[in-house]
């Protein structure tokens, strides 16, 4: 039988195109430009990491999840353009149920329609169901954020439903649209479809 990692494990992943490592507190200075130069790229999101301060905290709090087991946040370098290009991670991890959410994921503006987003989505999925060994995978975003919705569609996610009012940043009350891949749909045709589509 397959020994599955745990979330203690120092998990890389890589191909031609991408490197996920594990998110680092160092790492706040990779990430920085962004967070002063582009917070933007937070409009959506329920924690900001816009400004110096907020993105501290932000790779805090992902960090913190990571030592209760539930969370595994990266770094993501493309290797395109040797650059560090953003963020993302596993968060609500359920073994019991076989479970994870995929999430908090957010690139620089000028790697946006580079495919490096279905690279790393390619990479965390096929580990998510090959050797995580799970059963579903599950994507949320604000209903209105027609570009996140647009891009979790184009990998095969699956929308659910919305569900309604259900979380807040701390000032305003979000509507969230659920999607999932399932590991059935994952080895019957969306594995192959992404990798042809970052192949091609």
């Amino acid at each position: 039988m397959k020994t599955i990692p745990t979330f203690t494990d120092e998990i890389i992943l890589e191909n031609d195109r991408v490197k996920l490592i594990p998110l680092e507190a160092s790492h706040l200075e990779l990430l920085e430009k962004y967070a002063i130069q582009e917070p933007e790229l937070w409009t959506y999101s329920l924690q900001s990491g816009a400004g110096t301060e907020n993105m501290k905290k932000y790779i805090q709090a992902a960090l913190s999840d990571r030592e209760k087991g539930v969370s595994y946040p990266f770094i993501v370098f493309d290797k395109q353009t040797n650059e560090w290009a953003g963020s993302t991670r596993f968060y609500d991890y359920q073994p019991v149920h076989q479970t994870v959410q995929l999430g908090y994921t957010w690139y620089g503006k000028k790697f946006h329609g580079t495919g490096l987003n279905k690279n790393c989505k390619f990479l965390i999925l096929d580990f998510a169901f090959d050797q995580l060994q799970l059963e579903r995978v599950e994507f949320r975003a604000d209903n209105n954020n027609a570009r996140s919705i647009a891009a979790m569609k184009s990998i095969g996610c699956v929308p659910e439903g919305v569900l309604r009012s259900n979380c807040t940043d701390g000032q305003i009350r979000r509507d969230s649209i659920v999607l999932s891949i399932l590991k059935s749909e994952w080895y019957n045709d969306v594995k192959t479809n992404l990798l042809n589509r970052i192949s091609g």
